[in-house]
């Protein structure tokens, strides 16, 4: 059995942004545009007393998206705002959005990206 190499990433977090059905392509159309490289979105129901009484008088739908954005650290407070801003999330009933530090993560990365990055760069004297 041959032997695989891992690539581990450690200084990535993961952006989850739940908000109502039907705003999940533009939130995440306005994150690829600061630099996040892909998302997954997926649907759920949400469910609780807001959904009962609705904010200010407004009724909260229960179907929900949930986009899920893993980015480097580095990238973090860009891609939160844009992606913010796209949802209207200061709008009461939109949806909530996070951050989670991630320990760890791995995916397949192409050798030449990895040796780029292995490289140290080397600044003005």
């Amino acid at each position: 059995m041959s032997k695989k190499e891992i690539t581990i990433l450690t200084d990535v977090s993961l952006i989850t942004c739940v908000v109502q059905r039907g705003k999940a392509d533009d939130i995440i159309k306005a994150a690829q545009e600061v630099g996040a490289q892909g998302a997954t979105a997926f649907y759920a129901r949400g469910g609780g007393i807001r959904e009962r009484l609705g904010v200010l008088g407004l009724a909260i739908e229960v179907e929900k998206e949930i986009i899920n954005i893993l980015v480097a650290n580095d990238q973090i407070d860009r891609i939160f705002e844009k992606m913010f801003i796209a949802g209207q999330l200061d709008t009461p009933g939109m949806g909530i959005m996070y951050v989670t530090p991630l320990e760890k993560a791995a995916t397949y990365i192409p050798q030449e990206i990895v040796e780029k990055l292995a490289t140290p760069v080397v600044g003005p004297a």
